[in-house]
């Protein structure tokens, strides 16, 4: 994937690490963090949609106090 195919989040900070997002093909979103940026996650724009709309809803607030 080309350095220019990746969108940084409009909510990174300057100097913390950021969520970048590319469509590198039809139907295909990758995402990957920049403290990590060889590791990619890819997904489909739908389960994307899906997970955004669990996340916004509160689907997974009680993750973290699970550890």
């Amino acid at each position: 994937m080309r350095i220019h195919d990746w969108q940084k989040s409009s909510y990174c900070a300057q100097a913390s690490n950021c969520l970048y997002v590319a469509a590198p093909a039809p139907h295909t979103i990758a995402l990957r963090e920049s403290d990590e940026p060889d590791v990619i996650l890819t997904t489909t724009p739908a389960t994307l949609g899906t997970f955004i709309r669990a996340a916004k809803a509160g689907a997974f607030d009680g993750l973290a106090q699970d550890r």
